[in-house]
């Protein structure tokens, strides 16, 4: 395959390998003599643990260990680790408590790990599962997080007898007071952000070794941050030398954010592994995933906007109650904090004021889910602004205009410390509608009604903060071979995004190389001991960006061989497509020359050892912002409360789309995923904390025919904030389409008085409310 360059929309390199079965994910990595590990769960959601037998499931036929959490303690083998703790309010405490690898004496949620079974064959392990003997003392137990809070809810967890994890704060309580105090109008709302569980086509597994000569473990996993994870292991569970733990990750068939955690059965594995001397691997099940995976979002949020008589923002104060489950996952208190950050969205607000708590439940603990918080804050501000056009009577689109960040008021900072550097919001907007006919919805409606149909259409705008900013930093390294092939290690973590072509294209661009050149090298902390990983939309930005600077340094090197190579003077090379010339002449020689030249003693940099080889860092100045505008059109059916997405508009700025095609992949996913939640996905407890929608029998998740054909268009302003002018984008349909999707259904609704209504908003929900029941 020849070389492309960016912004060309190349076919995937990885999609010929992964489409004809030689994808090499977690279970197609099972090394010779694998042993299979299983984790009994528990079925209680709150209760203490009287007895614990293991007898007869030891000695079962096959079975090579039974661990439990004694066993555990036994051998100094330490929680899962915490990874952010938020700042909290003065005089008040972050009460953490970490998920045990083996709960010890209380289970706190249903599929709490009690014990881990290992034998030689995965039905053994099974089998020998049934066998062990549990006594639980059942415990009064909370799934309602609103309730959690009350004098007479459970707790769970003595320490934090009002269930209450941590509270944050941030923004000015007293100038947003005022500006309640002066408004002409106070639009009051609540909004929930339904929990969703992420659901990944590949589930969870791992495989755990144990070298005893070397002391050394290795960890296969499908892991959106090796690094992070293999610093986890050793410096917090093990207590030995990072270098004493390998993570490797091949092929992940999905993460959004569900992947990135050290979960407890990366910790049972290699721990078997170490004591049995085999290779050990647990595969989770699909059923296994609702109760066992961390879950994302979950929060409710009672929101109260001060608008002056034209309807001008004054202010905005926030109460959110975030569900954190039964513990302290690693990134538990990250989006319920981050929600907060992007509220302002596009718009001018004065004043903000928000405070966060994170609450304890009996159920399943939370971590980040695409878009880690940014579109739960997205979401309260877009629908606030529908609800504030509905109760003062202005348009919808006209209300947003009023209350837009100018373009020549940029650099604007928020409230909550954004800064926005470029971005025409105005454009946008405008850009949207019009593709979308929004003049047009009447008319289309009133056809609609005499079908028995109930149009309706939504509009969302956002910006997003992505790419990591100046807080973070990502390294890459390209070294050459004799024969003038470019191995690129870079510390970002595919998931299924086509890092594979879209590091490609990179080095393409920058040292002219064909694709067959070219390898690129993620996901062995062997190979590339730093990385940040995946997340936060922030690989395109701080592993590119990374990329770019290493392939600056082996132009400059290049250019010092290539002068000795053709006896002129290194300030007289000029590169370009992968040729270095001396300027004004036809003398020129091939990168891959000097790379082969490179590892000759004679020619060869005198500063360092043989080879074309350099490494870089990329740190950011700060975020990168892309912004757009969805429209979403729906229809209902009236006997059915069904509802059809009917057309679908997307406005995007990106910044420089380094492959349009997979970034517009990108997009599609995003928008089926905020889709799924606003229309369709529903997690649901009993009073008892048990899981009644806990398959894909009880969870809907978006089928191809719930989707439309999306009319997607793409805008490239260049970022400053990177080489490449690239802004994060993979999060920012998942950020658009709920909200757009709400407005929609809201406004279809409309001859039911209907105000607002909470995700998901089922065809069951939407018929009740129909007939005059609470929806």
């Amino acid at each position: 395959m020849t070389g492309f360059g960016i912004n060309q929309p190349v076919e995937r390199r990885e999609d010929a390998r992964l489409l004809t079965g030689r994808g090499r994910f977690i279970a197609d990595a099972q090394p010779p003599g694998t042993v299979h590990g299983v984790v009994l769960r528990s079925p209680h959601a709150h209760a203490r643990i009287e007895n614990l037998d293991v007898g007869a499931a030891s000695t079962a036929p096959g079975v090579l260990a039974v661990i439990t959490a004694a066993d555990l303690a036994a051998d100094g083998v330490g929680r899962n680790p915490l990874l952010f703790k938020p700042p909290v309010r003065q005089g008040t405490a972050f009460v953490e408590h970490p998920p045990p690898v083996l709960a010890a004496e209380v289970v706190r949620f249903v599929g709490d790990g009690v014990a881990f079974v290992v034998a030689e064959t995965l039905d053994q392990a099974r089998d020998a599962a049934e066998l062990i003997a549990l006594d639980y003392a059942p415990l009064p137990a909370i799934a309602d997080y609103q309730a959690a809070a009350r004098d007479d809810a459970p707790a769970v967890w003595d320490d934090a007898p009002d269930n209450i994890v941590f509270i944050y704060e941030t923004g000015d309580r007293a100038a947003t007071d005022a500006a309640l105090a002066a408004a002409a109008h106070i639009v009051e709302l609540e909004v929930l952000n339904n929990r969703v569980v992420p659901n990944a086509i590949e589930t969870r597994g791992a495989i755990g070794q144990w070298d005893a000569a070397r002391g050394k473990f290795t960890l296969e996993t499908g892991t959106q941050m090796p690094n992070r994870t293999r610093l986890q292991l050793a410096e917090q569970v093990f207590g030995i030398d990072a270098e004493a733990v390998r993570v490797v990750v091949g092929d992940v068939g999905g993460g959004f954010g569900g992947k990135n955690p050290l979960f407890p059965e990366h910790v049972l594995v290699l721990h078997a592994a170490r004591r049995l001397g085999r290779p050990v691997c647990w595969i989770g099940e699909r059923s296994e995933a609702f109760i066992a995976d961390y879950h994302g979002r979950d929060n409710l949020t009672r929101a109260r906007l001060a608008l002056d008589g034209d309807g001008h923002m004054l202010g905005i104060a926030i109460s959110t109650r975030a569900n954190i489950g039964a513990y302290t996952s690693d990134r538990a208190a990250i989006a319920p904090v981050n929600s907060v950050t992007m509220i302002p969205n596009i718009y001018r607000v004065p004043a903000l004021y928000a405070e966060v708590r994170g609450v304890y439940t009996n159920t399943q603990p939370t971590t980040v889910y695409r878009g880690a918080g940014r579109p739960e804050g997205l979401y309260l501000i877009e629908r606030l602004i529908d609800v504030a056009a509905h109760d003062l009577g202005i348009d919808r689109v006209e209300l947003r205009r009023r209350n837009l960040i100018p373009a020549d008021a940029l650099p604007y900072r928020t409230p909550t410390g954004v800064t926005y550097d470029e971005a025409d919001f105005a454009a946008i907007i405008e850009a949207a509608t019009e593709r979308a006919d929004w003049a047009g919805a009447a008319a289309r409606k009133a056809a609609a009604a005499k079908r028995g149909k109930l149009r309706g259409i939504g509009m969302a705008s956002y910006v997003e903060r992505t790419g990591g900013g100046a807080a973070m930093g990502e390294s890459a390294r390209i070294c050459f071979d004799g024969d003038g092939n470019a191995a690129v290690m870079v510390g970002s973590m595919a998931n299924g995004q086509g890092h594979e072509t879209m590091f490609s294209q990179i080095v393409a661009d920058r040292l002219g190389l064909p694709f067959e050149k070219i390898t690129i090298v993620e996901g062995d902390t062997d190979r590339v001991a730093t990385g940040a990983g995946t997340g936060g939309s922030w690989s395109a930005v701080l592993g590119g960006g990374a990329i770019c600077l290493a392939a600056d340094r082996i132009v400059d090197t290049g250019r010092a061989i290539a002068a000795h190579l053709l006896q002129a003077s290194t300030g007289d090379i000029e590169f370009a497509g992968g040729v270095f010339r001396v300027a004004g002449t036809d003398r020129s020689v091939t990168l891959e020359a000097v790379a082969r030249a490179a590892h000759d003693p004679d020619t060869a940099p005198r500063d360092g050892a043989p080879g074309l080889d350099e490494t870089a860092r990329f740190t950011p100045t700060d975020h990168t912002y892309p912004y757009g505008c969805h429209v979403c059109e729906v229809e209902i059916d009236r006997e059915t409360g069904a509802v059809e997405i009917v057309g679908y508009t997307a406005v995007h700025d990106f910044g420089v789309a380094l492959n349009p095609s997979m970034l517009a992949g990108q997009f599609h996913g995003g928008v089926a995923q905020g889709l799924g939640q606003a229309l369709h996905e529903h997690t649901a407890y009993d009073a008892d904390g048990q899981l009644l929608s806990g398959s894909l029998m009880d969870y809907r998740l978006p089928r191809a025919d719930d989707l439309p054909a999306f009319d997607y268009v793409m805008q490239q302003t260049p970022a400053a904030q990177n080489p490449m002018g690239v802004k994060g984008g993979a999060e920012s349909g998942a950020a658009g389409a709920p909200p757009a999707a709400v407005n929609a259904v809201v406004d279809a609704l409309a001859p039911f008085g209907v105000r607002h209504l909470d995700m998901p908003t089922t065809s069951e929900k939407i018929w009740r409310l129909m007939r005059g029941g609470d929806g």
